[in-house]
C-alpha cells in the first residue's frame, strides 16, 4: 500500500513539473533582435583632399604655321585643395552625385639642354592650380562605394623658356587659366555615419596654351602650343551632413 501511495505521489510530481515546463514555455517571449544599421550615402558633403600628378606635357614651337621642333617634358608634383559635394542614394544600392573641388599645385615639368661653347635652353611649364566639376555614379556595399566619374576641368598654366649663354640670355614667360575634361573612378569608404574616406584616380586634360614667342636658340619668331595634359591619384576625407 505504502509504495502505491508513494509511487503515486512522485507520478503527481513529474505531472506537475512536465506542466510547469509546459506554461513557462508558453509565457517565454524571445528578446527583439536589433536590425543592422544600413549606410546612407545620401546628403552634403564637404572635405579635403591631397595627392601626386604627373605625365607628358609637349610643347612644339612652329614658324609661320609650319612645325619646327617638338619638346617633351615630364610633369610631377604634389597638390592639395577642398571639394564639396551631394549624392543621391536610390534603386537601394546605386548612389549618384555632383562634386566641386579645386587644389593648389605643384605640378611641374621643367628639362634643360646643353649645347656647345656652355649655350642651353630651358623650357618649364607649372600647373599652378587646377580643379574640377563632375558627376558621380556608383554602386554602394553598404559602407563601400565603387564609383566612375567625369566633367569638365580648369586650371591655370604658366610656360617658361630661356635660352642662355655667356653673356647673354633671352626667354618669354606666358600663363593662361584653361578650361578642359577629365574622367576617372575611386573608392569611397564609410568610417561613420558622418565620416568617409576616399581614394581617386582622375586624368585631367587642360588643352593646349598658345603664345607667340621667340626663340632664341634658332633666332626665330614663331608660335609655342604646349599640351597640358596630367594623371593623378588623390586620398580625400569627407565630412557628410
Amino acid at each position: 500500500m505504502k509504495f502505491i501511495l508513494r509511487s503515486a505521489t512522485m507520478a503527481s510530481v513529474l505531472a506537475l513539473g512536465v506542466v510547469g515546463a509546459h506554461a513557462a514555455d508558453l509565457t517565454y517571449e524571445p528578446a527583439p533582435v536589433a536590425a543592422p544599421v544600413v549606410f546612407n550615402w545620401t546628403g552634403f558633403y564637404v572635405g579635403v583632399h591631397g595627392g601626386i600628378g604627373g605625365g607628358d606635357i609637349d610643347t612644339a614651337f612652329s614658324v609661320d604655321g609650319f612645325p619646327y621642333s617638338d619638346y617633351s617634358n615630364n610633369a610631377f608634383g604634389a597638390f592639395g585643395g577642398a571639394q564639396i559635394g551631394y549624392n543621391w542614394q536610390f534603386a537601394t544600392n546605386w548612389v549618384a552625385g555632383v562634386e566641386a573641388d579645386i587644389a593648389y599645385s605643384g605640378i611641374n615639368a621643367d628639362s634643360t639642354w646643353s649645347y656647345v661653347n656652355d649655350s642651353s635652353y630651358n623650357l618649364k611649364t607649372d600647373v599652378d592650380w587646377f580643379g574640377t566639376l563632375r558627376g558621380r555614379i556608383g554602386y554602394a556595399w553598404d559602407n563601400v562605394l565603387f564609383y566612375g566619374t567625369g566633367g569638365a576641368a580648369y586650371g591655370d598654366v604658366e610656360v617658361k623658356t630661356n635660352y642662355s649663354e655667356p653673356g647673354f640670355s633671352d626667354g618669354t614667360s606666358f600663363s593662361d587659366t584653361r578650361w578642359g575634361w577629365t574622367i576617372g573612378a575611386g573608392i569611397e569608404y564609410g568610417i561613420t555615419k558622418n565620416i568617409t574616406l576616399k581614394t581617386e584616380y582622375l586624368y585631367v586634360d587642360l588643352g593646349s596654351i598658345h603664345q607667340d614667342g621667340y626663340n632664341a636658340l634658332e633666332d626665330l619668331d614663331g608660335r609655342f602650343d604646349t599640351d597640358v595634359a596630367f594623371h593623378t591619384l588623390k586620398v580625400g576625407l569627407n565630412y557628410k551632413f
